[in-house]
């Protein structure tokens, strides 16, 4: 069981599509961020877990494990990792529902948008999609325009492309 005081540890790793920075409180990742650590990652943070003190680990919660090995091609790890996330419900609706979303598969945010029961609302998908803390765990890359086409991603499209790439997805209008 996780104390709401336990530090969070914070490591940033290499990787093939850039530095991640990885965070976790325990074993639940509640951050990977594309680069460094930045002034972005540390308000995050405080504002997640005020007074909370934040260290440099290995590897917070086996995520950099876990990242790696997924990098290598156990594309299925992913899966393992236990997450904590910081949203509102509806974002927390939709950050559950990606892991819906199976490696070598894509889905459309309209069709996210009707996962989550809110088939009306496939801007604030993407939103949601936009404002997840915890790329590539939680698989926002996997989410497409609804002609197939690669649409925004946080990362960059060159990173979205390459992870789509990785894990043997085809049906794409790149």
């Amino acid at each position: 069981m996780i104390d709401v005081m336990d530090p969070i540890d914070l490591a940033t790793v290499d990787s093939p599509i850039g530095k991640l920075t990885v965070a976790a409180r325990g074993s639940k990742v509640c951050l990977v961020h594309f680069g460094t650590v930045s002034k972005y990652v540390r308000s995050c943070l405080a504002a997640w877990y005020p007074g909370v003190q934040v260290r440099a680990g290995d590897d917070p919660g086996g995520a950099v494990s876990v990242l790696s090995r997924y990098f290598g091609g156990d594309l299925t790890s992913l899966d393992e990792i236990d997450v904590e996330l910081h949203g509102t419900s509806f974002q927390q609706r939709v950050w559950k529902a990606l892991r819906t979303v199976t490696v070598g598969t894509t889905t459309s945010y309209a069709e996210l948008a009707g996962r989550v029961g809110s088939p009306s609302a496939v801007r604030a998908v993407g939103a949601a999609n936009g404002a997840n803390p915890v790329a590539v765990v939680l698989p926002c890359h996997r989410i497409i325009g609804s002609s197939g086409s690669l649409t925004g991603y946080g990362g960059g499209l060159d990173r979205k492309r390459w992870l789509l790439n990785h894990e043997g997805v085809s049906r794409l209008l790149f």
